[in-house]
Protein backbone atom coordinates (compact mmCIF):
# COMPACT_ATOMS: atom_id res chain seq x y z
CA UNK A 1 0.00 0.00 0.00
CA UNK A 2 2.86 2.33 0.75
CA UNK A 3 4.18 1.84 -2.80
CA UNK A 4 0.75 2.84 -4.24
CA UNK A 5 0.77 6.07 -2.23
CA UNK A 6 4.28 6.81 -3.54
CA UNK A 7 3.03 6.91 -7.17
CA UNK A 8 2.77 10.71 -7.37
CA UNK A 9 1.26 10.83 -10.86
CA UNK A 10 -1.81 8.89 -9.65
CA UNK A 11 -2.55 11.68 -7.12
CA UNK A 12 -3.84 9.23 -4.54
CA UNK A 13 -4.19 10.54 -0.97
CA UNK A 14 -4.35 8.57 2.27
CA UNK A 15 -7.44 9.58 4.31
CA UNK A 16 -7.30 7.06 7.14
CA UNK A 17 -5.78 3.80 8.43
CA UNK A 18 -2.15 4.86 8.27
CA UNK A 19 -1.24 1.91 10.50
CA UNK A 20 -1.97 -0.53 7.68
CA UNK A 21 0.03 0.98 4.83
CA UNK A 22 2.57 -1.86 5.13
CA UNK A 23 0.01 -4.47 4.04
CA UNK A 24 0.65 -6.34 0.79
CA UNK A 25 -1.68 -6.21 -2.21
CA UNK A 26 -2.40 -9.43 -4.08
CA UNK A 27 -5.05 -8.08 -6.47
CA UNK A 28 -6.81 -4.84 -7.48
CA UNK A 29 -10.52 -4.98 -8.27
CA UNK A 30 -13.41 -2.58 -8.78
CA UNK A 31 -16.83 -3.27 -7.22
CA UNK A 32 -20.02 -1.33 -6.49
CA UNK A 33 -21.72 -4.13 -4.58
CA UNK A 34 -23.39 -3.21 -1.31
CA UNK A 35 -21.66 -6.15 0.42
CA UNK A 36 -18.67 -7.36 -1.60
CA UNK A 37 -16.98 -9.03 1.38
CA UNK A 38 -18.40 -12.48 0.61
CA UNK A 39 -16.63 -12.45 -2.78
CA UNK A 40 -13.18 -11.58 -1.42
CA UNK A 41 -10.34 -13.87 -0.32
CA UNK A 42 -7.96 -11.35 1.29
CA UNK A 43 -5.15 -9.09 0.14
CA UNK A 44 -7.26 -7.11 -2.36
CA UNK A 45 -7.21 -3.37 -2.96
CA UNK A 46 -10.91 -2.66 -3.43
CA UNK A 47 -11.86 0.35 -5.62
CA UNK A 48 -15.34 1.85 -5.41
CA UNK A 49 -17.18 5.11 -6.16
CA UNK A 50 -19.71 4.37 -3.42
CA UNK A 51 -22.72 3.68 -5.67
CA UNK A 52 -23.70 0.72 -3.50
CA UNK A 53 -22.70 2.40 -0.22
CA UNK A 54 -25.44 2.23 2.46
CA UNK A 55 -27.23 5.50 3.28
CA UNK A 56 -26.81 5.52 7.07
CA UNK A 57 -23.49 6.28 8.83
CA UNK A 58 -23.72 3.15 10.99
CA UNK A 59 -24.30 0.94 7.94
CA UNK A 60 -21.38 2.57 6.18
CA UNK A 61 -19.11 1.82 9.13
CA UNK A 62 -20.37 -1.75 9.03
CA UNK A 63 -19.59 -1.87 5.28
CA UNK A 64 -15.96 -0.99 5.98
CA UNK A 65 -15.86 -3.33 8.97
CA UNK A 66 -16.95 -6.23 6.74
CA UNK A 67 -14.21 -5.45 4.21
CA UNK A 68 -11.64 -5.33 6.99
CA UNK A 69 -12.80 -8.71 8.32
CA UNK A 70 -12.43 -10.23 4.83
CA UNK A 71 -8.73 -9.31 4.93
CA UNK A 72 -8.52 -6.66 2.21
CA UNK A 73 -5.26 -4.72 1.95
CA UNK A 74 -7.09 -1.39 1.57
CA UNK A 75 -9.99 0.51 0.03
CA UNK A 76 -9.74 3.12 -2.72
CA UNK A 77 -12.67 5.56 -2.79
CA UNK A 78 -13.21 7.48 -6.03
CA UNK A 79 -14.61 11.02 -5.57
CA UNK A 80 -16.29 13.32 -8.07
CA UNK A 81 -19.08 10.98 -9.17
CA UNK A 82 -21.36 9.58 -6.45
CA UNK A 83 -19.58 11.53 -3.66
CA UNK A 84 -17.65 14.78 -3.86
CA UNK A 85 -15.49 13.67 -0.98
CA UNK A 86 -14.89 10.59 1.13
CA UNK A 87 -17.59 10.30 3.84
CA UNK A 88 -16.22 11.23 7.26
CA UNK A 89 -17.70 8.17 8.93
CA UNK A 90 -15.59 6.00 6.55
CA UNK A 91 -12.50 8.00 7.41
CA UNK A 92 -13.12 7.56 11.14
CA UNK A 93 -13.84 3.84 10.81
CA UNK A 94 -10.71 3.30 8.68
CA UNK A 95 -8.58 5.03 11.29
CA UNK A 96 -10.01 2.86 14.06
CA UNK A 97 -9.57 -0.36 12.09
CA UNK A 98 -6.10 0.47 10.75
CA UNK A 99 -7.46 -0.19 7.25
CA UNK A 100 -5.87 2.11 4.61
CA UNK A 101 -8.54 4.29 2.98
CA UNK A 102 -7.36 5.99 -0.20
CA UNK A 103 -8.95 9.00 -1.89
CA UNK A 104 -8.78 8.71 -5.70
CA UNK A 105 -9.55 11.91 -7.65
CA UNK A 106 -11.90 11.92 -10.64
CA UNK A 107 -9.08 12.58 -13.10
CA UNK A 108 -7.34 9.33 -12.07
CA UNK A 109 -9.17 6.43 -13.80
CA UNK A 110 -9.58 3.25 -11.82
CA UNK A 111 -8.11 1.45 -14.84
CA UNK A 112 -4.86 3.38 -14.35
CA UNK A 113 -4.64 2.20 -10.75
CA UNK A 114 -5.44 -1.40 -11.72
CA UNK A 115 -2.84 -1.41 -14.50
CA UNK A 116 -0.10 0.21 -12.40
CA UNK A 117 -0.55 -2.06 -9.40
CA UNK A 118 -1.00 -5.20 -11.52
CA UNK A 119 2.24 -4.45 -13.38
CA UNK A 120 4.02 -4.00 -10.08
CA UNK A 121 2.69 -7.31 -8.74
CA UNK A 122 3.77 -9.09 -11.94
CA UNK A 123 7.24 -7.56 -11.69
CA UNK A 124 7.59 -8.67 -8.08
CA UNK A 125 6.42 -12.17 -8.94
CA UNK A 126 8.94 -12.37 -11.78
CA UNK A 127 11.68 -11.18 -9.44
CA UNK A 128 10.66 -13.86 -6.95
CA UNK A 129 10.76 -16.60 -9.58
CA UNK A 130 14.11 -15.31 -10.86
CA UNK A 131 15.45 -15.26 -7.31
CA UNK A 132 14.28 -18.84 -6.80
CA UNK A 133 15.81 -20.01 -10.08
CA UNK A 134 19.15 -18.61 -8.92
CA UNK A 135 18.83 -19.88 -5.37
CA UNK A 136 17.91 -23.49 -6.21
CA UNK A 137 21.25 -24.37 -7.89
CA UNK A 138 23.14 -22.73 -5.02
CA UNK A 139 21.20 -24.77 -2.47
CA UNK A 140 21.79 -27.94 -4.51
CA UNK A 141 25.54 -27.29 -4.68
CA UNK A 142 25.56 -26.48 -0.96
CA UNK A 143 24.40 -29.95 0.07
CA UNK A 144 27.36 -31.45 -1.82
CA UNK A 145 30.01 -29.00 -0.68
CA UNK A 146 28.97 -28.25 2.88
CA UNK A 147 26.08 -30.48 3.95
CA UNK A 148 23.24 -29.25 6.20
CA UNK A 149 25.06 -26.14 7.40
CA UNK A 150 25.60 -24.78 3.89
CA UNK A 151 22.01 -25.68 2.90
CA UNK A 152 20.71 -23.72 5.91
CA UNK A 153 22.93 -20.76 5.01
CA UNK A 154 21.86 -20.64 1.35
CA UNK A 155 18.18 -21.05 2.23
CA UNK A 156 18.43 -18.31 4.86
CA UNK A 157 20.04 -15.90 2.42
CA UNK A 158 17.46 -16.70 -0.27
CA UNK A 159 14.48 -16.20 2.08
CA UNK A 160 16.07 -13.39 4.08
CA UNK A 161 15.09 -15.32 7.17
CA UNK A 162 16.48 -17.39 10.05
CA UNK A 163 16.80 -21.10 9.38
CA UNK A 164 17.37 -23.98 11.77
CA UNK A 165 17.77 -27.73 11.23
CA UNK A 166 16.90 -29.90 14.24
CA UNK A 167 17.50 -33.61 14.68
CA UNK A 168 14.65 -35.85 15.92
CA UNK A 169 15.58 -35.05 19.54
CA UNK A 170 15.36 -31.28 18.93
CA UNK A 171 19.11 -30.65 18.94
CA UNK A 172 20.39 -28.00 16.51
CA UNK A 173 22.32 -29.57 13.63
CA UNK A 174 22.72 -26.44 11.51
CA UNK A 175 21.45 -22.88 11.48
CA UNK A 176 21.57 -19.52 9.74
CA UNK A 177 23.02 -17.41 11.11
CA UNK A 178 25.41 -19.82 12.80
CA UNK A 179 24.95 -18.12 16.17
CA UNK A 180 21.15 -18.24 16.01
CA UNK A 181 19.74 -17.23 19.37
CA UNK A 182 17.91 -19.69 21.60
CA UNK A 183 14.68 -17.68 21.44
CA UNK A 184 14.41 -18.13 17.68
CA UNK A 185 15.26 -21.83 17.93
CA UNK A 186 12.55 -22.29 20.56
CA UNK A 187 10.01 -20.69 18.22
CA UNK A 188 10.62 -23.57 15.80
CA UNK A 189 10.57 -26.17 18.57
CA UNK A 190 7.24 -24.83 19.83
CA UNK A 191 5.76 -24.86 16.31
CA UNK A 192 6.50 -28.56 15.76
CA UNK A 193 3.34 -30.61 15.51
CA UNK A 194 4.13 -34.29 16.19
CA UNK A 195 3.34 -36.44 13.17
CA UNK A 196 2.63 -33.46 10.89
CA UNK A 197 4.57 -33.17 7.62
CA UNK A 198 4.52 -29.36 7.81
CA UNK A 199 3.05 -26.50 9.79
CA UNK A 200 2.90 -22.69 9.70
CA UNK A 201 2.30 -20.45 12.71
CA UNK A 202 1.83 -16.68 12.61
CA UNK A 203 2.73 -15.07 15.92
CA UNK A 204 1.18 -11.94 17.37
CA UNK A 205 4.18 -9.84 16.35
CA UNK A 206 3.60 -10.79 12.71
CA UNK A 207 6.49 -13.26 12.73
CA UNK A 208 5.90 -16.41 10.67
CA UNK A 209 7.30 -19.76 11.79
CA UNK A 210 7.24 -22.45 9.09
CA UNK A 211 8.53 -25.96 9.66
CA UNK A 212 8.71 -29.15 7.60
CA UNK A 213 9.52 -32.66 8.74
CA UNK A 214 12.65 -34.09 7.09
CA UNK A 215 11.29 -37.53 6.35
CA UNK A 216 11.91 -40.45 3.96
CA UNK A 217 9.19 -43.07 4.09
CA UNK A 218 8.57 -43.84 7.74
CA UNK A 219 11.99 -42.61 8.87
CA UNK A 220 12.31 -39.09 10.32
CA UNK A 221 15.60 -37.22 10.29
CA UNK A 222 14.38 -34.12 12.12
CA UNK A 223 12.81 -30.77 11.23
CA UNK A 224 13.70 -27.85 8.94
CA UNK A 225 12.34 -24.59 10.33
CA UNK A 226 12.21 -20.99 9.04
CA UNK A 227 11.49 -17.90 11.13
CA UNK A 228 10.57 -14.87 9.01
CA UNK A 229 9.26 -11.39 9.68
CA UNK A 230 6.76 -11.84 6.83
CA UNK A 231 4.70 -14.74 5.53
CA UNK A 232 6.46 -17.01 3.05
CA UNK A 233 5.39 -16.50 -0.55
CA UNK A 234 4.57 -19.47 -2.79
CA UNK A 235 8.05 -19.17 -4.31
CA UNK A 236 9.61 -19.13 -0.83
CA UNK A 237 7.69 -22.29 -0.01
CA UNK A 238 9.10 -23.95 -3.13
CA UNK A 239 12.63 -23.13 -1.96
CA UNK A 240 11.83 -24.46 1.51
CA UNK A 241 10.56 -27.73 0.01
CA UNK A 242 13.61 -27.98 -2.25
CA UNK A 243 15.99 -27.58 0.69
CA UNK A 244 13.99 -30.11 2.70
CA UNK A 245 14.26 -32.72 -0.08
CA UNK A 246 18.01 -32.21 -0.37
CA UNK A 247 18.47 -32.57 3.37
CA UNK A 248 16.38 -35.74 3.37
CA UNK A 249 18.57 -37.24 0.64
CA UNK A 250 21.74 -36.17 2.44
CA UNK A 251 20.63 -37.67 5.76
CA UNK A 252 19.33 -40.84 4.10
CA UNK A 253 22.55 -41.59 2.22
CA UNK A 254 24.63 -42.83 5.18
CA UNK A 255 21.64 -44.83 6.43
CA UNK A 256 21.31 -46.63 3.08
CA UNK A 257 25.07 -47.21 2.92
CA UNK A 258 25.07 -48.62 6.43
CA UNK A 259 22.20 -50.97 5.58
CA UNK A 260 23.97 -52.13 2.41
CA UNK A 261 27.20 -52.72 4.35
CA UNK A 262 25.31 -54.71 6.97
CA UNK A 263 23.74 -56.92 4.29
CA UNK A 264 27.14 -57.59 2.73
CA UNK A 265 28.64 -58.35 6.14
CA UNK A 266 25.84 -60.80 6.89
CA UNK A 267 26.25 -62.49 3.51
CA UNK A 268 30.04 -62.76 3.88
CA UNK A 269 29.72 -64.25 7.36
CA UNK A 270 27.06 -66.66 6.12
CA UNK A 271 29.29 -67.85 3.27
CA UNK A 272 32.04 -68.65 5.76
CA UNK A 273 29.85 -70.30 8.37
CA UNK A 274 27.54 -72.25 6.04
CA UNK A 275 28.92 -75.71 5.51
CA UNK A 276 27.41 -76.19 2.05
CA UNK A 277 28.85 -72.88 0.79
CA UNK A 278 25.54 -71.37 -0.33
CA UNK A 279 26.34 -68.77 -3.02
CA UNK A 280 22.76 -67.63 -3.58
CA UNK A 281 23.27 -64.29 -1.72
CA UNK A 282 26.29 -63.51 -3.93
CA UNK A 283 24.37 -64.32 -7.11
CA UNK A 284 21.47 -62.18 -5.87
CA UNK A 285 23.89 -59.27 -5.38
CA UNK A 286 25.40 -59.71 -8.85
CA UNK A 287 21.95 -59.87 -10.46
CA UNK A 288 21.79 -56.08 -10.06
CA UNK A 289 24.35 -55.84 -12.85
CA UNK A 290 22.31 -57.86 -15.35
CA UNK A 291 19.83 -56.44 -17.85
CA UNK A 292 16.07 -57.02 -17.69
CA UNK A 293 16.55 -60.51 -19.16
CA UNK A 294 19.25 -61.51 -16.66
CA UNK A 295 22.10 -61.25 -19.19
CA UNK A 296 25.57 -59.79 -18.74
CA UNK A 297 28.75 -58.98 -20.62
CA UNK A 298 32.23 -58.63 -19.16
CA UNK A 299 34.77 -55.95 -20.04
CA UNK A 300 38.35 -56.95 -19.22
CA UNK A 301 41.18 -54.43 -18.93
CA UNK A 302 44.65 -55.97 -19.22
CA UNK A 303 47.71 -53.97 -18.23
CA UNK A 304 50.53 -54.01 -20.78
CA UNK A 305 53.31 -53.71 -18.23
CA UNK A 306 56.49 -55.63 -17.48
CA UNK A 307 56.33 -55.42 -13.68
CA UNK A 308 53.57 -56.27 -11.24
CA UNK A 309 54.00 -52.92 -9.46
CA UNK A 310 53.54 -50.92 -12.66
CA UNK A 311 50.53 -53.04 -13.61
CA UNK A 312 48.93 -52.55 -10.18
CA UNK A 313 49.42 -48.78 -10.34
CA UNK A 314 48.02 -48.62 -13.88
CA UNK A 315 44.94 -50.70 -13.04
CA UNK A 316 44.32 -48.62 -9.91
CA UNK A 317 44.03 -45.47 -12.04
CA UNK A 318 41.86 -47.22 -14.62
CA UNK A 319 39.60 -48.60 -11.89
CA UNK A 320 39.17 -45.12 -10.38
CA UNK A 321 38.12 -43.71 -13.78
CA UNK A 322 35.65 -46.55 -14.29
CA UNK A 323 34.11 -46.06 -10.85
CA UNK A 324 33.76 -42.30 -11.44
CA UNK A 325 31.97 -42.86 -14.75
CA UNK A 326 29.60 -45.46 -13.33
CA UNK A 327 28.87 -43.25 -10.34
CA UNK A 328 28.05 -40.25 -12.56
CA UNK A 329 25.78 -42.46 -14.67
CA UNK A 330 23.97 -43.64 -11.53
CA UNK A 331 25.00 -47.26 -12.06
CA UNK A 332 26.33 -49.74 -9.52
CA UNK A 333 29.96 -50.71 -10.00
CA UNK A 334 30.89 -54.40 -10.17
CA UNK A 335 34.67 -54.40 -10.68
CA UNK A 336 37.14 -57.14 -9.78
CA UNK A 337 40.91 -56.70 -9.97
CA UNK A 338 43.52 -59.43 -10.34
CA UNK A 339 47.30 -59.50 -10.99
CA UNK A 340 47.49 -57.70 -14.31
CA UNK A 341 43.84 -57.38 -15.29
CA UNK A 342 40.49 -56.29 -13.99
CA UNK A 343 36.95 -57.27 -14.99
CA UNK A 344 33.88 -55.02 -15.14
CA UNK A 345 30.42 -56.60 -15.06
CA UNK A 346 27.96 -54.85 -17.42
CA UNK A 347 24.28 -55.36 -18.32
CA UNK A 348 24.07 -57.37 -21.51
CA UNK A 349 21.69 -55.16 -23.50
CA UNK A 350 23.46 -51.85 -22.78
CA UNK A 351 27.05 -53.08 -22.56
CA UNK A 352 28.28 -51.55 -25.84
CA UNK A 353 27.18 -48.04 -24.89
CA UNK A 354 28.37 -48.32 -21.29
CA UNK A 355 31.73 -49.79 -22.30
CA UNK A 356 32.29 -46.94 -24.78
CA UNK A 357 31.57 -44.39 -22.04
CA UNK A 358 33.93 -46.16 -19.63
CA UNK A 359 36.77 -46.24 -22.15
CA UNK A 360 36.23 -42.57 -23.01
CA UNK A 361 36.58 -41.75 -19.31
CA UNK A 362 40.05 -43.33 -19.16
CA UNK A 363 42.85 -40.85 -19.87
CA UNK A 364 44.35 -41.22 -23.34
CA UNK A 365 47.84 -41.78 -21.91
CA UNK A 366 46.50 -44.72 -19.88
CA UNK A 367 44.59 -46.19 -22.82
CA UNK A 368 47.87 -46.58 -24.71
CA UNK A 369 49.08 -49.01 -22.03
CA UNK A 370 46.05 -51.29 -21.73
CA UNK A 371 44.31 -53.94 -23.81
CA UNK A 372 40.54 -54.22 -23.72
CA UNK A 373 38.38 -57.29 -24.36
CA UNK A 374 34.59 -57.63 -24.30
CA UNK A 375 32.77 -60.92 -23.91
CA UNK A 376 29.64 -61.90 -25.75
CA UNK A 377 26.20 -61.71 -24.13
CA UNK A 378 25.80 -64.49 -21.57
CA UNK A 379 23.32 -65.37 -18.81
CA UNK A 380 24.60 -64.40 -15.38
CA UNK A 381 25.11 -68.07 -14.50
CA UNK A 382 27.87 -68.22 -17.15
CA UNK A 383 29.81 -65.36 -15.58
CA UNK A 384 33.07 -67.34 -15.36
CA UNK A 385 32.88 -68.26 -19.05
CA UNK A 386 32.20 -64.61 -19.95
CA UNK A 387 35.27 -63.53 -17.95
CA UNK A 388 37.45 -66.14 -19.69
CA UNK A 389 36.22 -65.03 -23.12
CA UNK A 390 36.83 -61.33 -22.36
CA UNK A 391 40.32 -62.11 -21.07
CA UNK A 392 41.05 -64.09 -24.21
CA UNK A 393 39.94 -61.16 -26.37
CA UNK A 394 41.95 -58.67 -24.30
CA UNK A 395 45.10 -60.78 -24.57
CA UNK A 396 45.25 -60.32 -28.35
CA UNK A 397 43.77 -56.81 -28.54
CA UNK A 398 45.93 -53.87 -29.55
CA UNK A 399 46.90 -51.31 -26.91
CA UNK A 400 44.94 -48.09 -27.11
CA UNK A 401 42.23 -49.56 -29.32
CA UNK A 402 38.50 -49.96 -28.52
CA UNK A 403 37.52 -53.21 -26.77
CA UNK A 404 38.01 -56.29 -28.95
CA UNK A 405 34.86 -58.39 -28.90
CA UNK A 406 35.28 -62.10 -28.32
CA UNK A 407 33.05 -62.86 -31.30
CA UNK A 408 35.62 -61.17 -33.56
CA UNK A 409 38.09 -63.97 -32.78
CA UNK A 410 36.05 -66.54 -34.70
CA UNK A 411 38.29 -68.12 -37.40
CA UNK A 412 41.51 -66.60 -36.02
CA UNK A 413 41.74 -67.65 -32.36
CA UNK A 414 44.32 -70.43 -32.87
CA UNK A 415 46.52 -68.11 -34.93
CA UNK A 416 46.25 -65.28 -32.45
CA UNK A 417 47.95 -66.90 -29.46
CA UNK A 418 51.63 -67.57 -29.13
CA UNK A 419 51.69 -71.23 -28.09
CA UNK A 420 49.18 -72.50 -30.64
CA UNK A 421 50.73 -70.36 -33.37
CA UNK A 422 54.21 -71.71 -32.61
CA UNK A 423 52.93 -75.26 -33.01
CA UNK A 424 51.31 -74.42 -36.35
CA UNK A 425 54.41 -72.62 -37.64
CA UNK A 426 56.54 -75.63 -36.67
CA UNK A 427 54.06 -77.92 -38.39
CA UNK A 428 54.23 -75.80 -41.52
CA UNK A 429 58.04 -75.85 -41.57
CA UNK A 430 58.13 -79.63 -41.13
CA UNK A 431 55.29 -80.67 -43.44
CA UNK A 432 55.15 -78.09 -46.21
CA UNK A 433 58.84 -78.10 -47.14
CA UNK A 434 58.49 -80.64 -50.03
CA UNK A 435 55.77 -78.53 -51.66
CA UNK A 436 57.71 -75.31 -51.15
CA UNK A 437 60.87 -76.90 -52.65
CA UNK A 438 58.91 -78.20 -55.66
CA UNK A 439 57.44 -74.78 -56.35
CA UNK A 440 60.86 -73.15 -56.02
CA UNK A 441 62.42 -75.59 -58.47
CA UNK A 442 59.66 -75.91 -61.09
CA UNK A 443 57.49 -72.79 -60.53
CA UNK A 444 54.37 -74.95 -60.27
CA UNK A 445 52.33 -72.98 -57.71
CA UNK A 446 51.37 -76.08 -55.76
CA UNK A 447 51.11 -74.23 -52.40
CA UNK A 448 48.70 -71.65 -53.82
CA UNK A 449 46.54 -74.37 -55.37
CA UNK A 450 46.67 -76.43 -52.16
CA UNK A 451 45.51 -73.49 -50.06
CA UNK A 452 42.64 -72.75 -52.46
CA UNK A 453 41.62 -76.41 -52.40
CA UNK A 454 41.67 -76.52 -48.60
CA UNK A 455 39.76 -73.24 -48.19
CA UNK A 456 37.16 -74.53 -50.69
CA UNK A 457 36.77 -77.55 -48.41
CA UNK A 458 37.80 -79.95 -51.18
CA UNK A 459 35.55 -78.63 -53.97
CA UNK A 460 37.52 -78.83 -57.22
CA UNK A 461 35.58 -76.31 -59.27
CA UNK A 462 35.53 -73.66 -56.53
CA UNK A 463 39.26 -74.08 -55.95
CA UNK A 464 40.02 -73.93 -59.68
CA UNK A 465 37.95 -70.77 -60.08
CA UNK A 466 39.76 -69.14 -57.13
CA UNK A 467 43.19 -69.82 -58.68
CA UNK A 468 42.06 -69.25 -62.28
CA UNK A 469 42.93 -72.65 -63.75
CA UNK A 470 40.97 -75.53 -65.29
CA UNK A 471 39.59 -78.06 -62.82
CA UNK A 472 41.70 -80.83 -64.40
CA UNK A 473 44.82 -78.73 -63.81
CA UNK A 474 43.70 -78.18 -60.21
CA UNK A 475 43.13 -81.93 -59.73
CA UNK A 476 46.64 -82.71 -61.12
CA UNK A 477 48.29 -80.16 -58.82
CA UNK A 478 46.52 -81.50 -55.72
CA UNK A 479 47.46 -85.07 -56.55
CA UNK A 480 51.10 -83.95 -56.89
CA UNK A 481 51.00 -82.09 -53.55
CA UNK A 482 49.34 -85.05 -51.86
CA UNK A 483 52.11 -87.34 -53.13
CA UNK A 484 54.89 -84.95 -52.02
CA UNK A 485 53.39 -84.51 -48.55
CA UNK A 486 52.57 -88.18 -48.09
CA UNK A 487 49.10 -87.44 -46.68
CA UNK A 488 45.50 -88.36 -47.49
CA UNK A 489 43.57 -85.16 -48.24
CA UNK A 490 40.29 -87.02 -48.06
CA UNK A 491 40.65 -86.88 -44.25
CA UNK A 492 39.09 -83.67 -42.85
CA UNK A 493 41.49 -83.45 -39.90
CA UNK A 494 44.48 -83.56 -42.25
CA UNK A 495 43.00 -80.82 -44.40
CA UNK A 496 42.36 -78.64 -41.30
CA UNK A 497 45.92 -79.00 -39.97
CA UNK A 498 47.46 -78.21 -43.37
CA UNK A 499 45.29 -75.11 -43.83
CA UNK A 500 46.23 -73.78 -40.38
CA UNK A 501 49.90 -74.49 -41.10
CA UNK A 502 49.68 -72.53 -44.36
CA UNK A 503 47.91 -69.61 -42.65
CA UNK A 504 50.41 -69.57 -39.76
CA UNK A 505 53.37 -69.10 -42.11
CA UNK A 506 51.63 -66.23 -43.95
CA UNK A 507 50.61 -63.73 -41.17
CA UNK A 508 49.85 -61.01 -43.72
CA UNK A 509 46.88 -63.11 -44.85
Amino acid sequence: MRWVLDQADLRIRLRGGAGGVGSEISLVLTTELADPAKWLSGGELVLTTGIGLPAGPADRRHYLQRLHESGVAGVGFGIGLTFDEVPEELVAAAEELGLPLLEIPLRTPFAAVVQRVSSRIAALQYDAVLRASRAQPRITRAVVSGGPQEVAAELGRALRASVVVLDPSGTVIASHPRNLNVTTVNLVRDAIEPGAASAVAVLAEGVTVAQQSIRVGGRSHGVLGVVSETALSPVDQVLLGHANSLLALDFEKPVRLKEAQQRLNEQSLGLILTGEANLEPAWAQLSQAADHRGRIRVLVVQADSDTDADAANLLRKVSAAIHDQLDQAGQSAFVHGADKWLAVLLPGAEADEIAAALVARIDASLRRTIRLGLSGIQPLTKLAEAVDNARLAASVAECGRPPLEFSALAGSALLAFGESRDVLVALGAAVLTPVLDHDAEFGTGLLTSLRAFLEANGHWESAAAAVGVHRHTMRKRIETAEALLGVDLAVARVRAELLLAILARTPGD
